[in-house]
């Protein structure tokens, strides 16, 4: 027993619920993510594909959607993840608002790395002749490797913490547990053990992100 509440199997189960959020949001939400930031810094003025009425439509899109705090999101989308998972309480229902909360996140990441690439780079296999895709695909990604990884790493952080806030709707996860049993039944030791989980969490993660943008940037 952690707690006069709450099993070790409690516990299990909510880190393995924290973890399907986390890893089916980072993985829908980076298929969409990733083509908006490339699509972001494409057709921005002087881009590779430059297209103003696409980044004019795109960009102030993205900074609403950015400036909902994740708890009314979740509030607000709650019909559009009946519609899509029938329900809006638990680990599936989570993870509707989850990916919209942080495509447009990881989109404005991956533009953000995108621009750190040196235009001298992009110029150069213009001049050669690569196609737009070509200088895409062959220069502007694999140049900005290694910060794309620590972006992602970074989205990661995020959608741990707003897993956690999840749980005020009864998403479930640690976050569930540390508000049903911690918050609402006073149980201090309960609130203490999902802080350390999520510390761990975040520890792991950043360190991985940071070791292999490390190995990346090397070669």
């Amino acid at each position: 027993m952690f707690s006069t509440t709450v099993t070790g199997e409690q516990f299990f189960r909510a880190i393995i619920e924290t973890i399907q959020m986390v890893g089916f949001s980072l993985l829908l939400g980076s298929l969409i993510g990733i083509p908006i930031g490339i699509l972001l810094v494409i057709t921005r003025p002087g881009g590779v594909l430059e297209n103003r009425a696409l980044y004019t439509l795109l960009n102030p899109v993205i900074n609403i959607v950015r400036s909902l705090p994740f708890i009314i999101l979740l509030v607000a989308i709650i019909p559009f993840t009946r519609f899509i998972v029938h329900t809006s309480i638990g680990t599936s229902a989570a993870i509707v608002p989850l990916i919209i909360y942080i495509a447009p996140y990881i989109g404005r990441l991956v533009e953000n790395s995108l621009l750190e690439v040196n235009p001298g780079i992009l110029e150069a296999a213009e001049a050669m002749g690569a196609t737009p895709f070509q200088v895409i695909w062959y220069f502007l990604l694999p140049e900005a490797v290694g910060s794309l990884i620590l972006s992602l790493t970074t989205a990661t952080i995020g959608l741990i913490g707003a897993t956690a806030m999840a749980g005020t709707v009864g998403g479930g996860g640690v976050g569930d547990l540390a508000i049903v049993y911690g918050y609402q039944r006073f149980d201090t030791v309960v609130v203490v053990a999902t802080v350390i989980i999520l510390i761990i969490f975040v520890q792991g993660i950043q360190s991985l992100g940071n070791t292999l943008a490390r190995k990346i940037r090397r070669y």
